[in-house]
């Protein structure tokens, strides 16, 4: 009788629906980050690390791009999207997209365009069984 109730049981939790998560990631853009050596990005350089989050803030009315994306990390302004490489990352930000962004490479270095590297993502949610909604 244990066994059969523990086999309920197992086959019970395995039809239940899973809550929707992020199955995987299109990778938007690879890029390194504009203006790291005037905001602070010297200041943070011993904390940051490859794999850390960074948050995109879009910024429409900044007075020398209107199309400018700030890069920040836990909540410092590390620096910006390049301007040559921000339309499609602005223009999907302001649809309402969701993106994340995250370091892929560190660098010493004298040249601040090599400091950082970072990547933008589009999550992709997992597609909804439609025939688990039909019970």
């Amino acid at each position: 009788m244990k066994r059969r109730l523990a086999l309920l049981m197992l086959l019970w939790a395995w039809a239940q629906p899973l809550p929707a998560q992020v199955a995987a990631h299109i990778l938007l853009q690879d890029a390194p980050l504009a203006g790291f050596q005037y905001h602070a990005g010297r200041a943070l350089w011993p904390q940051l690390r490859v794999g850390d989050a960074l948050t995109l803030v879009r910024e429409p009315d900044n007075r020398y791009d209107a199309r400018a994306v700030r890069v920040d990390w836990q909540g410092h302004k590390l620096g910006y999207v390049p301007r040559r490489e921000n339309a499609d990352v602005a223009r999907l930000m302001d649809g309402g997209q969701r993106l994340e962004a995250r370091i892929v490479r560190l660098a010493e270095g004298r040249d601040p365009w090599s400091r950082v590297r970072f990547e933008i993502l589009v999550p992709v949610q997992p597609a909804q069984d439609v025939s688990r909604d039909r019970r």
